[in-house]
């Protein structure tokens, strides 16, 4: 699910992360950080702006999405649920 996040295939929103358990959230928010780590781990030529980019939307997709799950977090512990 990571992959397809960074990828542009799937867009993360709250209404979506409610199927999700605690213990799910969890594991996601630790692959999406695992995938950034990853992805910023990868050095790209200065001078290909292409595959600059490209790594700058997969950065930007997974920092949002890492966004909303813990909005979600917060917004679920704050409930009691």
């Amino acid at each position: 699910m990571v992959r397809q996040i960074s990828e542009g295939y799937t867009l993360i929103n709250a209404v979506m992360l409610k199927r999700f358990t605690g213990s799910e959230l969890d594991t996601l928010v630790f692959e999406i950080e695992k995938k950034l780590r990853e992805i910023r781990g990868d050095v790209t030529d200065v001078a290909d702006i292409q595959a600059t980019q490209t790594k700058n939307r997969r950065i930007s997709r997974l920092e949002n999405a890492l966004r909303v799950v813990r909005g979600t977090r917060q917004e679920r512990g704050r409930r009691g649920g």
